[in-house]
């Protein structure tokens, strides 16, 4: 972690001033206030599954801090954006079902799903959520079927 830390520190600190002029550099970027002024494009990706669970915070304040230029991430985790628009999702952490456990990552899914709970990251979620999403969705997708 320590090392892709120092690693983002210098993609945020580079700026094309850095760099010697080039011959074939466009004339554009041979002005020293417009390298001055050019900097790294940073991009964030991730997949679906890091904005379900408690990763989302953290990608919320890289975007927030203006800390990354652009965003590529796959849709497939939508359906649990609407779960969590239906129905409480919980964050995980030690609880007196889990003693000794200090975070929702390290919780055991076996004993969650005895208990009638799910997992993504370190979030919880009940069974009951999704009987909800299905019961929201499924006239939905009825009804695109008949058309």
């Amino acid at each position: 972690f320590g090392l892709a830390v120092e690693e983002i520190k210098k993609m945020r600190k580079w700026r094309l001033s850095d760099e010697p002029i080039k011959p074939d550099e466009a004339d554009e970027f041979k002005d020293p206030e417009v390298r001055k002024n050019t900097k790294a494009t940073i991009f964030l990706g991730y997949t679906s599954n890091m904005a379900s669970c408690g990763v989302r915070e953290s990608i919320r304040f890289l975007c927030q801090h203006k800390m990354v230029d652009c965003i590529v991430a796959t849709a497939g985790g939508i359906e649990e954006d609407f779960i969590k628009c239906l129905a409480p999702t919980y964050l995980g952490s030690n609880s007196s079902l889990h003693p000794g456990t200090t975070d929702g990552f390290a919780l055991d899914g076996k004993s969650l799903r005895l208990q009638g709970l799910n997992r993504i990251g370190n979030m919880l979620v009940p069974n009951e959520n999704y009987c909800k999403f299905e019961e929201w969705m499924m006239p939905i997708l009825d009804k695109m079927a008949d058309e």
